[in-house]
């Protein structure tokens, strides 16, 4: 199993929220590079990096930043945030992300979505699943949509990469959405499952590959020091 860091961004710098309230933030770093840099000092080869303002705003804000990233680490960076169109994903490519996050988009609109696919391939992009009582919730969680988590990933079947937040447990500490992630493997056998949200300690992630995630998001657990960089290179 993968882990993979995030960094979500507001305003250029590091931050956190609360289920995804923009009023709940907590600033970890100034300097974005500085904590990417100590990801890949730990042997830790992938980075999620969230644009908050991109979400809020309809379009990708914090693209210098990815630049930073990109040109300044090794990571394999996977970009999302109010990704729209296909100049956004050129610009996004050209910046030097490794994978384009979609999230609201593919709700929101199918067939844009789905020509994107077709133009740059279904390798570039990881589906975002954020969900709320099992139905997607859209544009950074400010709305939830009537679509579940499992006619979504019905509906992207060329799509083999994706990550599930639950909405409920993100940024509590009080750990993953277990059964959740067991339905999910279950249905969708093939796909390769991320998890994120509420990853709260070491035995969590344990417990998550034990399951069958490909991979695991951690955040807050370890800007909060839950979750050590040595602890988290054991899994690399």
């Amino acid at each position: 199993m993968e882990i993979i860091p995030a960094i979500d961004l507001i305003n250029g710098e590091c931050v956190r929220l609360v289920q995804g309230d923009y009023a709940q933030k907590t600033t970890y770093s100034s300097s974005p590079l500085d904590v990417a840099k100590q990801f890949e000092d730990a042997g830790i080869k992938r980075l999620h990096l969230v644009d908050l303002d991109g979400a809020k705003a309809g379009y990708p804000v914090n693209v210098k930043v990815l630049e930073t990233l990109a040109s300044g680490t090794s990571l394999k960076i996977d970009f999302g945030g109010g990704i729209k169109t296909e100049e956004n994903v050129r610009t996004l490519i050209n910046a030097g992300t490794t994978y384009v996050t979609i999230g609201s988009l593919a709700v929101k609109n199918e067939t844009l979505f789905k020509s994107f696919i077709k133009t740059f391939g279904a390798s570039l992009f990881l589906l975002g699943a954020d969900v709320k009582n099992e139905n997607i919730a859209t544009s950074g969680w400010l709305e939830t949509s009537q679509l579940s988590i499992y006619q979504l990933l019905d509906n992207y079947s060329e799509l083999t990469n994706y990550f599930c937040t639950d909405i409920a447990k993100d940024g509590l500490l009080q750990g993953p959405s277990f059964e959740l992630y067991k339905k999910l493997i279950a249905r969708f056998p093939i796909k390769k499952l991320i998890a994120s949200g509420g990853v709260s300690c070491y035995e969590d992630l344990v417990e998550l590959k034990s399951i069958g995630c490909t991979g695991a998001i951690v955040g807050k657990a370890y800007y909060e020091g839950k979750i050590s960089l040595k602890q988290l290179s054991t899994f690399n």
